[in-house]
Formats: structure tokens, C-alpha cells, sequence
């Protein structure tokens, strides 16, 4: 079992929740929490926010039942934590970009402390949070608030970019990836996706991701994706 440090609300509905224990892993890679019995029945998955000396942070958005338990986590409960799970980002060089837009962010605070110097595009709805705990890693940083945060990345600018989000914003990333590769420069585009996982280790086939070559699992193969690979229906 773990143990909560802090679980701080951002803005309405966003939490930043910090466990104590030996926990680790790489950028892109997530845990299973779980803070309570039989129900719900499935733990929820949440991407590493950050890892450092005292344990693992992660940042959520309260949608269900699950998550409205999490929300209610005090300094010093416990909870139990599964993993970490999944395909991360690769570790690159050149020039990088890290695209994210609203909760999608999570994962891209790890990835802009192992990545420093990258450029960072981060995109919300309404209203910002933690945009500040960014800019000491950042070469230059973006925020958009109400618009389209993928507008602002010119894709041919870049080597590589980590790209988290809604799906319409990921299939909008593949499309401009395409588009930069028209032109003559083809950035490899990573993308993290958001599928709803019930194990976490690719038992169960809930998190299904349609790919070229075939159906893969977000949970064990993911959820990190080539941008190429993935086909989006709809």
C-alpha cells in the first residue's frame, strides 16, 4: 500500500495527488490506483505526472466514480498502486516538442524534466494549471487557453513530438504530421492515448487501439503509438 503526501484541487475538477513509496518508472509509463473495495469495479489508470525522491505524482480529472473517491484522499490514507505499466515515450534527441492538451498534460511534465530544452505547447479548454512548474524545463513555452493548442506547433520545425490529449486532438496531430511530411520534413509524432484499460496488462483486450497492422492493446503495447500507426475511426 501506498500513502497519500497531498492531493491539492488545481482548478475545478483537477487534482495533483502525490504518493509516498518506492515507486518509479519511465516517461509515458502509468499505474493502476485503486482507494477502495469491490466498487467500482475497476481500478483507474493514471500516467506518471512526476517521479522523485519521496514517490510518484500523478495529475487527474475527476469523471466518475473512481476518480471522485481519489478526489477525497487525505494526507496519510493509503491507497494501492499496480505497475508501472505500459510502452512509454522513447528517450530522442534533436529537437523536440511536447504537445498537451488539458489533463493530456500529465505525462508531459516527466517527459519535459528528462527532456530539457524542449519546447512545450500546452493547450486548455477554460482554464490553465501548472503551466509555471513547466517553464524551468522549457526552451520556449506556449499556453493556449480556449483555442486550438495545435494551431501554435508548426510540425515541421521539429525532430520529434510527444503529442497527449482528447482523440480528436491526436487525430489532428496525425493529420498534421502528414501534412509536414508533404513538405519535406517528417517528424516521428508519439502519441499517448487516453483508452479506458480494466487490468492494465493486456489481459482483458478493453483498451483495443486500431492499428495498421492490426488491433493492439493501449495498456501493454501503448500507450504510447507512433502517429502513424494508429487508425482513427469517426
Amino acid at each position: 500500500m501506498a500513502t497519500v503526501i497531498s492531493n491539492e484541487r488545481l482548478v475545478n475538477g483537477v487534482y495533483h495527488l502525490r504518493v509516498r513509496g518506492d515507486y518509479g518508472g519511465a516517461m509515458g509509463q502509468f499505474y493502476m490506483l485503486r482507494a477502495w473495495g469491490a466498487y467500482p469495479l475497476l481500478s483507474r489508470p493514471l500516467s506518471i505526472h512526476r517521479v522523485n525522491g519521496d514517490g510518484v505524482e500523478f495529475l487527474y480529472h475527476v469523471v466518475g466514480e473512481g476518480t471522485r473517491i481519489l478526489a477525497e484522499l487525505k494526507p496519510g490514507d493509503s491507497l494501492s498502486l499496480e505497475g508501472p505499466f505500459g510502452n512509454g515515450f522513447p528517450a530522442v534527441t534533436g529537437k523536440v516538442a511536447l504537445v498537451g492538451g488539458g489533463i493530456g498534460i500529465a505525462p508531459l511534465y516527466y517527459c519535459a524534466q528528462e527532456l530539457p530544452g524542449s519546447d512545450i505547447y500546452l493547450g486548455f479548454s477554460k482554464e490553465s494549471y501548472m503551466t509555471e512548474a513547466f517553464r524551468p524545463h522549457a526552451a520556449e513555452l506556449t499556453v493556449n487557453v480556449g483555442g486550438l493548442v495545435l494551431e501554435d506547433v508548426d510540425f515541421a520545425q521539429y525532430d520529434h513530438i510527444f503529442v497527449c490529449g482528447p482523440h480528436p486532438m491526436l487525430k489532428a496531430a496525425q493529420l498534421k504530421a502528414m501534412a509536414a511530411g508533404t513538405a519535406g520534413k517528417q517528424p516521428k509524432v508519439y502519441l499517448s492515448l487516453e483508452n479506458r484499460m480494466a487490468c492494465g496488462v493486456g489481459a482483458c483486450l478493453v483498451c483495443s487501439v486500431s492499428c495498421r497492422d492490426g488491433n493492439r492493446k493501449a495498456c501493454a503495447d501503448g500507450p504510447v503509438f507512433l502517429a502513424e500507426e494508429v487508425l482513427f475511426h469517426g
